[in-house]
């Protein structure tokens, strides 16, 4: 396996980065000199076969109109049954210009305005956004804590099944922003539930990839076939191989009538014409970008053990949620007794770090921050300096 220096620090000002440069204009705050730890995306160069494969395509120099080849699709097939032990067809296989347009394409097209739609909080914030602006209702429920972990409340699923009626439920798996993968039974019985109730899960697994050390994903996929009709799967080489500005997503969907109605959806959009550098950067990260992988994983797992014993001994009162994947931490701030504004104003102005607030998960976030650990070891260790000064105050 090649070296890959994960510590190196790459400098990501004026070069667009949401998380480093537009602070001023998401958050309101001036972050010239602050850590951004909000944004999850992670602050390590994409593997270099990936940088080959698009330094090649964009020497050639024609952009026209383009369509995706045998090797994209073979690419993702071979990666899904190697790495996940998944068999996918080809024509289960839709593309889409990211996961959350996807999603709120077949919010769309399974519900009407009015309608609610089940998610899990503390949930991925676009979520909640999409549900909104789409005229539709959050159906929030919630997950259980158990100690530092979380777990899915079915019985309360099932009964908020049969007061609602809903037509589609949102999983997240694994979990942001709580990094719990879900086992196969777990699964099992949430699907046997949607199917029960006339529900169309949609499972968004851009996180399946990123396992930490230990664990493994289990998609809805890996389901019995009578499950499967009631499937749609969203997927991305994009939080994997660290391409999430290119913009391409893989809705995958076995039953054949979903699938058409999908497909008809995103002719309805114009979406038919298919980003030729973001092809080329999925096709390479899925053909040659395992080794490089591997070594990111083994580096995020050492990074959140490393985090976890840094805060259980020098801040104490702030508690870390375990995670079987991402490079997200979920972190309990509420010995602090603070408000969650507060809270945040402390966090930028003495921590000098910018989280993600709990809050902004949903109501099962208050009290709560994510911090991305996605970044070299250095970033970790001025965040916990800064955390300690927080604390000391």
């Amino acid at each position: 396996m090649p070296e890959h220096n994960f510590d190196q620090v790459i400098d990501r000002h004026n070069t667009n980065s949401i998380k480093w440069d537009c602070m001023p204009q998401y958050l309101g705050i001036d972050g010239s000199d602050l850590l951004p730890m909000w944004v999850s995306d992670f602050d390590f160069a994409c593997p270099p076969t990936v940088q080959q494969a698009l330094q090649r395509r964009v020497a050639h120099g024609v952009f026209g109109y383009s369509e995706r080849r045998d090797d994209y699709f073979s690419a993702i097939q071979q990666w899904f049954a190697r790495r996940h032990q998944i068999t996918i067809e080809r024509e289960w296989i839709h593309s889409v210009e990211g996961v959350i347009p996807g999603i709120s394409l077949l919010l769309q097209m399974l519900t009407q305005p009015g309608e609610g739609i089940v998610v899990q909080g503390p949930c991925y914030g676009s979520f909640a956004k999409i549900i909104a602006l789409n005229e539709r209702r959050l159906l929030d429920n919630p997950l259980l804590r158990k100690g530092n972990r979380y777990e899915m409340d079915l019985p309360q699923l099932a009964r908020l099944f049969m007061v609602e009626r809903p037509a589609m439920m949102i999983l997240c798996n694994p979990h942001n922003p709580t990094g719990r993968s879900w086992t196969f039974t777990e699964l099992y019985e949430l699907a046997t539930l949607c199917q029960q109730h006339g529900v169309t899960l949609v499972s968004d697994e851009i996180w399946a990839d990123l396992q930490l050390a230990g664990h493994r994903h289990t998609s809805v996929l890996s389901l019995p076939p009578h499950l499967l009709p009631n499937m749609v799967v969203a997927t991305s080489a994009s939080k994997s191989f660290g391409l999430s500005s290119l913009r391409i997503s893989n809705f995958i969907i076995p039953d054949p009538a979903l699938r058409q109605r999908f497909k008809q959806r995103l002719d309805a959009h114009g979406l038919d014409v298919f980003n030729a550098i973001s092809m080329e950067a999925a096709t390479a990260a899925y053909q040659h970008g395992e080794a490089w992988l591997n070594g990111l994983l083994a580096y995020l797992t050492d990074n959140r053990h490393w985090f976890a014993e840094q805060l259980a001994t020098r801040l104490p009162r702030l508690q870390l949620m375990e995670a079987d994947a991402t490079y997200l931490a979920w972190i309990d701030c509420r010995q602090l007794e603070l408000d969650d504004d507060e809270l945040k104003q402390r966090l930028i102005e003495e921590a000098r770090v910018v989280p993600s607030m709990g809050i902004g998960f949903g109501k099962g976030g208050q009290g709560f921050i994510r911090l991305n650990l996605g970044c070299p070891r250095s970033y970790l260790e001025q965040a916990l300096t800064g955390l300690e000064r927080l604390v000391s105050r």
